[in-house]
């Protein structure tokens, strides 16, 4: 059972965003999709998701650094039991007390305490001890499970479905907020154990776009526009995550000019949605004598020059 401080290379008292921050990192070095050729760097991914996970449970982390669970989630032995060290005793531990018998069976210290409450067999102590008993049976395994998904379904949230290891399908939700590195657990979709079954972890990877940028919440887009377009002013047809719309150029518009489109971006956590922040590109055409001499003759062509403005 792996320490999850250690497999993520963080010190205990790391904060949250020093354990999503170590977690991309050994994530994107250990991708799947890198290391196709290296089984281990794939059982190294498994182990650092569970670890991730483990560790943004702040239930768990507490249990875990408390003792009363191992870096995998399961409970930890009863009453710390068989930590070998010499020489009998008790001192405080996780669960009440931590017994040090040097060999010796407990199970008659406590029949001869109790009455004969206690009774042996099954790893641990039954019935008659106002609460001493055998822990809850451990759940299976967490499995892991990577989703990729497009940029336009991330930022709209759209339903996505998961095969699972049994080949049955299963259709999520994104949440709010989604982005590379979000994990979402599904409830008893793990191994089998004696407890029930474990969950699956779900890590998302958001697909990258080949127009559209991510910006926090909001969506980016370089739009090419003519120079008739940018002159004059004009409706044109934009993409956006939710399908194209139609946006007006205002006349006189220059490069780098930026136009928003409200509610066009990503779903926020508290509510809401970003925009899609259009940035204006003028396409100017190649070799048109006609453009070329109307310059040279527009009497303000030196009034549109910013070097002919700084009398350069």
């Amino acid at each position: 059972m792996a320490d999850p401080y250690a497999t993520l290379g963080v010190a205990r008292g790391a904060s949250e965003d020093e354990i999503k921050t170590a977690y991309r990192k050994l994530a994107k070095e250990l991708h799947p999709d890198r290391n196709k050729d290296n089984p281990k760097a794939a059982e190294r991914f498994a182990q650092v998701t569970s670890a991730y996970d483990l560790l943004t449970d702040k239930d768990k982390r507490a249990r875990f650094d408390r003792g009363e669970i191992d870096g995998d989630g399961n409970p930890t032995m009863p009453f710390g039991f068989g930590g070998g060290r010499a020489g009998a005793g008790a001192r405080p531990g996780t669960a009440g007390f931590e017994f040090n018998d040097g060999g010796s069976d407990f199970t008659d210290i406590f029949e001869g305490l109790f009455g004969g409450g206690a009774a042996r067999g099954g790893g641990g102590f039954t019935g008659g001890f106002g609460g001493f008993g055998r822990r809850g049976a451990a759940k299976g395994a967490n499995v892991p499970y990577r989703l990729t998904v497009r940029f336009e379904d991330a930022a709209t949230l759209a339903p996505q479905r998961v095969t699972l290891r049994d080949g049955k399908t299963i259709d999520i939700k994104l949440p709010a907020g989604v982005e590379t590195g979000t994990q979402m657990r599904l409830a008893g979709k793990g191994e089998e154990g004696p407890g029930g079954f474990g969950d699956a972890i779900v890590t998302v990877e958001v697909q990258p776009h080949r127009f559209f940028t991510r910006d926090g919440d909001d969506v980016r887009l370089d739009l090419p526009v003519s120079l008739a377009e940018a002159v004059l002013g004009a409706q044109v047809r934009v993409p956006t995550v939710d399908g194209a719309v139609m946006l007006s150029v205002p006349k006189g518009s220059t490069s780098g000019k930026v136009l928003r489109l409200k509610g066009r971006g990503f779903h926020r956590k508290g509510g809401g949605r970003g925009d899609q922040l259009v940035t204006l590109m003028v396409d100017l055409p190649v070799d048109d004598d006609a453009l070329v001499e109307f310059v040279q003759g527009w009497p303000g062509k030196d009034r549109g020059n910013p070097r002919g403005r700084m009398g350069v």
